[in-house]
């Protein structure tokens, strides 16, 4: 039985979730304030995290940062009544693999629990690391290395990446990347894109105004290039 650890002070909409995904079969663990759900995770290592952003004490965001420095791996959904593109892009940026806005249906957010969950399970059977020119990535545990020392990545940055990877030699457009890595009824913009992607080669490239690796494709998208060699035709950095 997975576990679920629920991190909401609100009580009406803390037993909501919890009475249903306990229907749905989950173990549900539940904290009021931000110090309770951090020991709460350190105790129960869940199989997933549900946060709001607004608590008592060290806020969602910062438990959040907390969880990604000792797990990369495990799934947080951020729940929140902020639902500015900025504050979406700085959970997502921080570590989340989702942000949902309040209010929010029960239904897609079980949905949205579900689709976190079979992510993680697949990466479980990820494939054998990558390595390409000075940089080495395991997608299952989360891990890039870049001349043997870790570098630090967002969920969304691996997921990116993956995603990129997986479509190497390929030109995959911005809507694409929007819609497979962030979701279909994400209301960001295009230069949500671009903004992770220069984030991307400020850590794998060795000169990100000039990538070997992640080109662009002008008025299209981006193409991560096979061999690294930056070949001419569509591409440009």
């Amino acid at each position: 039985m997975e576990t679920i650890l629920v991190v909401e002070d609100d009580p009406s909409i803390r037993l909501g979730i919890q009475r249903n995904l306990s229907y749905e079969g989950y173990r549900v663990v539940t904290a009021s304030n931000g110090n309770d759900g951090l020991e709460a995770a350190f105790r129960e290592r869940p199989d997933l995290v549900l946060l709001d952003v607004m608590l008592p004490g060290p806020s969602g965001l910062e438990i959040c940062r907390a969880l990604r420095r000792h797990d990369a791996t495990i799934p947080i959904i951020v729940v929140s009544a902020r639902t500015q593109e900025a504050d979406r892009v700085a959970g997502l940026d921080i570590g989340a693999d989702d942000y949902v806005p309040k209010p929010f249906s029960v239904r897609e957010l079980l949905a949205r629990v579900r689709a976190a969950l079979r992510r993680r399970r697949a990466m479980a059977h990820e494939e054998k690391p990558l390595v390409f020119g000075r940089c080495e990535v395991d997608f299952g545990a989360r891990v890039l290395r870049v001349d043997g020392a870790d570098r630090e990545c967002s969920t969304k940055e691996f997921e990116l990446l993956r995603y990129l990877v997986r479509n190497r030699g390929t030109v995959v457009t911005r809507d694409q990347i929007l819609n497979r890595v962030w979701g279909y009824d994400y209301e960001g913009t295009a230069r949500t894109i671009d903004n992770f992607v220069q984030k991307l080669r400020q850590k794998i490239e060795e000169d990100p105004e000039n990538p070997r690796w992640i080109r662009t494709v002008r008025g299209v998208g981006y193409r991560f290039d096979e061999e690294g060699s930056g070949a001419a035709g569509a591409g440009e950095p």
